[in-house]
């Protein structure tokens, strides 16, 4: 598989948990704990897919993703919004995001969303 997956996480548990999940089924990883320049990150890391936190310190995530979606040389990156407070999510309107998983998570749910991207990347 190979696909190479932007994780933007400040976590470090949760960036443990991401690396024994991903790196296994042939994923690599680029981590951010935070960016103030998204775009740029992108250009230099050519990532197939996003999974962005939307607390983070700084900026918040659904600032990060409207700037990748609205950018003409990163808007087909699919970008997966990760929180924990999924309504404050949906209350604060979409910011372009392809999908969102709720933490905590299930395993299925997971990879089932990870895989959907993965493979729309690859077409």
């Amino acid at each position: 598989m190979n696909k190479h997956v932007l994780i933007v996480e400040d976590n470090e548990e949760l960036l443990s948990l991401y690396r024994d999940l991903l790196e296994p089924d042939g994923y690599r990883l680029s981590i951010l704990a935070g960016s103030d320049d998204i775009i740029q990150h992108l250009g230099e890391l050519q990532p197939d897919l996003v999974l962005l936190d939307f607390l983070i310190a700084g900026i918040n995530g659904g600032e990060l993703c409207s700037q990748i979606k609205k950018n003409p040389a990163t808007s087909h990156i699919p970008v997966i919004m990760a929180t924990a407070y999924p309504r404050l999510l949906n209350s604060l309107g979409h910011y372009g995001w392809d999908d969102f998983i709720a933490k905590p998570f299930e395993l299925d749910e997971f990879y089932r969303v990870i895989r959907k991207h993965s493979l729309k990347a690859a077409s």
